[in-house]
């Protein structure tokens, strides 16, 4: 019994190539991508001062870390 179930063949699926995505569909999440990754940037370098968008320091107390990881002087 043991010999039957240690040969026994271990089907492997088979893998077909994929289509290409076509630009059309990745087009609206790359821009969207695009978009939140300039808003993250936005906050993380330039959320003070003249440029605010918000009143106070909670923006740049949230991403003061980022700030420096990123490069940018703050202080």
């Amino acid at each position: 019994m043991a010999e039957a179930v240690a040969s026994a063949a271990i089907p492997t699926p088979t893998l077909s190539p994929s289509a290409p995505l076509p630009v059309r569909a990745v087009l609206p999440w790359a821009l969207f991508v695009g978009l939140l990754m300039l808003v993250a940037l936005y906050f993380v370098g330039a959320e003070q001062g003249a440029t605010a968008v918000f009143a106070g320091e909670a923006v740049h107390e949230w991403v003061h870390d980022g700030r420096h990881l990123l490069g940018f002087p703050c202080h």
